[in-house]
């Protein structure tokens, strides 16, 4: 299903992005040393309570997952990258974490990722790896508005990645996103420009660029849904919600200071 926002549902998206994007920066803070995974899942839930929120993680049970997820958020550290649920783990200095965070407020869902450092130590091929991302994701919503085709984002993407010398993964991608977490289209993180679904005012799309230093292939964890990089590798992840206008792309997931400054 493709799903196109009236203004009013629109207006809905803005406050649920711009409360990811607030959570995100919140745990971001509080994700330190001797932090425990399921201490920033806790935080996570109590964050999303507060403010009235509905986390889109709980109960979902897709079929690549093993059963509901039974968390609020996705922590994934060094070579977990995607799903990663979270568990009885310590953070260590230098370790490289991802939150990915997808929440329903008002019948609208926004959803963002943030990998980054904790710590003092900044390995630089792990650096590396989060600026990728970050880079792939500012190229996709640079090009982003409406008549653009799909494989036009999936093309910057891909042109980012593979440019910095990274192979990259199709079976998961950015996608669609409104009343439910995931909908069409889908965006792969590589793909031909020119080609796919023409973007529309009123879409909302999750786009979130993610890599492993040295490989393109996944294995699933023995809990069913945290997916790591084949070779032990270290990932990365940066997601951001974004909202086709009339007169290009608007950013949701951005943190409300980001947003005033």
């Amino acid at each position: 299903m493709i799903e196109i926002l009236s203004p009013a549902k629109l207006a809905q998206a803005r406050v649920s992005g711009a409360l990811v994007g607030d959570i995100l920066a919140t745990l971001r803070t509080r994700a330190t040393v001797g932090t425990n995974l399921l201490d920033i899942d806790r935080w996570a839930r109590g964050l999303i309570e507060e403010a009235g929120a509905t986390s889109c993680y709980v109960d979902y049970a897709p079929s690549f997952g093993r059963g509901p997820f039974g968390h609020h958020i996705c922590t994934a550290v060094n070579d977990a990258v995607l799903h990663g649920r979270p568990h009885d783990r310590t953070l260590e200095d230098g370790d490289l974490l991802t939150l990915d965070l997808a929440l329903l407020t008002g019948g609208v869902a926004a959803d963002a990722a943030i990998s980054f450092l904790v710590g003092e130590a900044r390995p630089a091929p792990s650096v590396a790896l989060v600026e990728a991302t970050e880079r792939a994701l500012a190229a996709a919503i640079a090009v982003a508005g409406p008549g653009v085709r799909v494989g036009d984002l999936s093309h910057a993407i891909g042109t980012v990645l593979e440019g910095a010398g990274y192979r990259v993964n199709t079976e998961f991608g950015g996608h669609g996103i409104g009343s439910t977490m995931h909908q069409d289209p889908h965006v792969a993180n590589t793909g031909r420009a020119g080609r796919g679904y023409r973007l529309r005012p009123g879409l909302l799309l999750a786009l979130e660029p993610w890599v492993m230093a040295d490989t393109d292939e996944l294995v699933t964890d023995a809990d069913g849904w945290t997916l790591r990089s084949a070779t032990g590798c270290r990932t990365a992840h940066t997601e951001h919600t974004v909202a086709i206008t009339a007169d290009g792309v608007e950013v949701l997931t951005l943190p409300t200071a980001a947003v005033r400054g």
